[in-house]
């Protein structure tokens, strides 16, 4: 997985990118529309190439684990076939997910064991397992098992949860090193910064981390809780270290300011339940600013949902038809407004990217942060 670096900003750290995975190639910035179960909420797979021209989805190992599972999976010939969709696919661990859920899981040296929010069952998530299950999963970009610290927390919780992710990634390095993909095509293995919001801490985590020459890095534990300046300052910390020549992947991020911000900062990839999780219920991000589309203003407005028609569902329907929509609980009040969240996160990038193309991003960024701020 070459990443070829086409184009940079002359006032930021912002870069303009592309690399290839087995099903397609990716051309960075980049958002990744999030499908934790094997499905982007309320928008169909055609929806997502069609209207939202998404390259790349991403899946939750933690969930697509415990429902398929992992045999469903392999027999129906991984991810891709079974939810029949032929870009890429990027799986996160699951580490969040069993990190989130403190009262139900306990560390030990094999791994992390916890009790499944469907049933209750107990399994264990090891750094090895991990690997065993994204193989099966088939994902193009799998991620390596990690802890992610809370916000707040002490130094030591942080310092002993960075050393634990390392351990853990260094295990599952050899595993994937041990193992072959399952159903053609090639998979690659990304490794995880963490050390909270201890600048000394990121330090050492992006210095691991950057020894291991992996094809790609990410930062997580971050857009847990933390001010967004030291989020950012974390970010700052971390990629004066990482490699310049592969793509970094700032996971579970965020707001379209937060995109905007993080690309300054020499970011490359992106994910968030946001566009969806707020879509659904009434919460529109738009070129202009932030809607909450069952404010009584929109009743009567028969304009276009955004003036940039990020989508088709921009040019076909009016803020109070999507109104009424949402406020009468129709779902396709929820289909409309997921999709168009999804295919304006992905206009903001490729804008992003053209104007890091064009020399001007720092300057086209500085007047977009205050519209994508404002309250409609």
């Amino acid at each position: 997985m070459k990443f070829q670096i086409q184009s940079t900003d002359n006032r930021s750290q912002a870069r303009a990118g592309s690399f290839s995975t087995g099903h397609g190639l990716l051309e960075t910035p980049i958002f990744m529309p999030v499908g934790t179960g094997g499905t982007v909420k309320a928008v169909h797979q055609h929806e997502l190439a069609d209207d939202i021209n998404a390259p790349v989805i991403l899946g939750n190992t933690y969930h697509l684990y415990l429902r398929p599972g992992t045999a469903v999976l392999k027999e129906a010939g991984g991810l891709h076939r079974f939810m029949n969709w032929n870009r890429t696919i990027l799986t996160d661990s699951g580490g969040y997910q069993v990190f989130s859920m403190a009262a139900n899981r306990k560390l030990t040296a094999e791994g992390a064991w916890f009790s499944s929010h469907i049933d209750g069952s107990r399994h264990l998530f090891s750094p090895e397992g991990v690997v065993d299950i994204q193989r099966l999963i088939g994902s193009d970009l799998t991620m390596a098992f990690d802890e992610c610290t809370p916000w707040p927390c002490e130094e030591k919780y942080a310092r002993d949860s960075m050393e634990l992710t390392h351990d853990w990634l260094l295990r599952g390095i050899e595993r994937f090193r041990q193992t072959e993909p399952l159903y053609g095509h090639e998979q690659f293995f990304l490794p995880i910064v963490q050390g909270s919001v201890f600048a000394d801490l990121r330090k050492r985590s992006a210095e691991f981390i950057a020894r291991q020459d992996m094809p790609a890095n990410a930062i997580g534990g971050l857009s847990v809780g933390e001010p967004v300046e030291i989020m950012y300052e974390m970010i700052e910390v971390v990629n004066s270290i990482l490699p310049v020549d592969k793509p970094r992947y700032l996971m579970g991020v965020g707001t379209p300011v937060n995109l905007l911000e993080a690309i300054s900062r020499g970011m490359d990839m992106f994910d968030c339940v946001m566009p969806t999780r707020n879509g659904r219920n009434g919460m529109l991000f738009t070129s202009k600013g932030i809607m909450n589309i069952k404010n009584e203003k929109w009743k009567f407005d028969f304009s276009p949902i955004d003036v940039e028609g990020c989508s088709v569902v921009d040019r076909n329907y009016s803020k109070a038809y999507l109104r009424h929509l949402v406020t009468s609980g129709e779902r396709l009040g929820a289909q409309i407004a997921s999709i168009h969240n999804l295919a304006f996160y992905l206009w903001l990038v490729r804008e992003a990217r053209k104007h890091i193309f064009s020399g001007d991003f720092s300057n086209w960024k500085d007047i977009m942060i205050p519209r994508l701020s404002n309250r409609l």
